[in-house]
C-alpha cells in the first residue's frame, strides 16, 4: 500500500485539528524552500503559442470556485453565494455527489436561477478516486451519471489529486484539478501555467484544464496560518499583469460567517475584501467568468479547427 493511502484511511479517525497542526509544521519547512515557485512561479507566465487574448480585449480572466467538502459547508452555500452577488460576482459551487450529504434540489436550482453554476467534486471525496485505473473507471461511470444528472459541465477531484489520462474518462467541458503551482499539495506537480489548456483524446475530443492560479483558502488561512489576503492580492496583481486566468477555490466548509471563526475556518471578512479590492482595483479590465464559460471560451473560439462543440453532457443555459 502506498504511504498516501494509507494516510487517507486512517485520516477519518484523525481530528481536523490535529491534521492541520501537522500540515502547518510541514508546509512551513517546506514554504521556505520554496520561495523562488510560490506563490508566484515567473515560468507559469510563458503564453502559448496559440494564445489570442481574452473575450472583448479584457486584461485577464478573473473565475470563482467552490468545493463544498461536508455537510457544514452545504448549509453555507446560499449565504456565501448572497454575498457574492451583492458584490456583482457569481460562481460555481463543486458538490460531492455520494459524499456525507445529500446535495438539495431546492439549493441547485436557487444557484442556477442567480447565474451560478453547479460542478461536481470527486465522488465520495475520501481520497481513493485513483487508487487503481480499474476503481477510477467504475467510480467515473458514477461521476458521469451524477454530471448527466444535475446537468454540469465540469469537474473536480478531491485533494487536487489529478490524472489527466485517467480523466478521459469523464464527460466534462472541463476539468479543474490542477494548478499553476502548489507545493503544499499531497500530489504538488503543478501544471505550470496560468492558462487554460486543452487535453485531447485519440478520437480528437477533449476536455478543457483550468488549473487554479490563486492559493486556496484552506492552505492560506488553515495550513500556513496567513492573516491578511495579501498573497491573495499580490497573486492576483501578477497574474493580471500577465494576462493569465486568475482562479481561486474558497471552501464554504472554512468560511466564518459569525463573529467569531472556529479553529479549522477563517473570517469571511478576507474574503469579501480581496473580492472588494477585484473590483475596485482592476473593473472592467477582467473578465468576470464562470469556470463553463472559460472552457467554453477556449474549446469553441480558440480551437476551432481541432476542438469540437462539447456533445457529450448537456450544456446549461449562461448566465444573464
Amino acid at each position: 500500500m502506498r504511504l498516501i493511502d494509507l494516510y487517507y484511511l486512517v485520516k477519518p479517525v484523525i481530528p481536523h485539528g490535529i491534521r492541520l497542526k501537522l500540515r502547518g509544521h510541514i508546509a512551513s519547512r517546506r514554504r521556505r524552500r520554496c520561495g523562488n515557485v510560490w506563490p508566484v512561479c515567473e515560468s507559469a507566465a510563458q503564453r502559448p503559442e496559440w494564445w489570442s487574448g481574452w473575450p472583448e480585449k479584457r486584461a485577464f480572466a478573473f473565475t470563482l470556485t467552490h468545493d463544498v467538502e461536508g455537510r457544514k459547508g452545504m448549509e453555507r452555500c446560499q449565504t456565501l453565494a448572497t454575498l457574492e452577488m451583492d458584490l456583482g460576482f457569481r460562481s460555481s459551487f463543486n458538490f460531492v455527489p455520494e459524499g456525507e450529504y445529500d446535495t438539495p434540489a431546492s439549493l441547485r436550482s436557487f444557484l442556477a436561477e442567480n447565474g451560478f453554476e453547479v460542478g461536481v467534486h470527486d465522488l465520495h471525496h475520501d481520497g481513493t478516486l485513483y487508487r487503481s485505473k480499474a476503481e477510477f473507471s467504475a467510480a467515473a461511470i458514477r461521476i458521469n451519471e451524477h454530471l448527466q444528472r444535475w446537468q454540469a459541465v465540469g469537474f473536480r477531484s478531491a485533494f487536487m489529486f489529478h490524472n489527466l489520462e485517467w480523466l478521459k474518462e469523464l464527460n466534462v467541458l472541463y476539468d479543474a484539478s490542477t494548478f499553476d503551482t502548489d507545493p503544499f499539495e499531497p500530489q504538488s506537480d503543478g501544471a505550470n501555467t496560468i492558462f487554460p489548456f486543452w487535453v485531447g483524446r485519440s478520437d480528437g475530443s477533449g476536455f478543457v484544464e483550468l488549473p487554479y492560479t490563486l492559493p486556496q483558502d484552506s492552505t492560506l488561512f488553515l495550513v500556513l496560518g496567513e492573516k491578511t489576503n495579501d498573497i491573495w492580492k499580490r497573486k492576483l496583481d501578477w497574474v493580471a499583469q500577465q494576462g493569465g486566468l486568475a482562479l481561486v477555490n474558497v471552501h464554504p466548509d472554512y468560511t466564518a460567517f459569525g463573529e467569531r471563526a472556529g479553529r479549522t475556518e477563517f473570517p469571511v471578512r478576507l474574503y469579501e475584501e480581496f473580492l472588494t479590492y477585484v473590483s475596485s482595483q482592476f473593473g472592467a479590465d477582467a473578465w468576470h467568468a464562470l469556470p463553463r464559460e472559460v472552457a467554453r471560451f477556449v474549446s469553441e473560439s480558440l480551437f476551432p479547427a481541432h476542438c469540437p462543440r462539447q456533445t457529450t453532457n448537456a450544456l446549461v443555459e449562461e448566465r444573464p
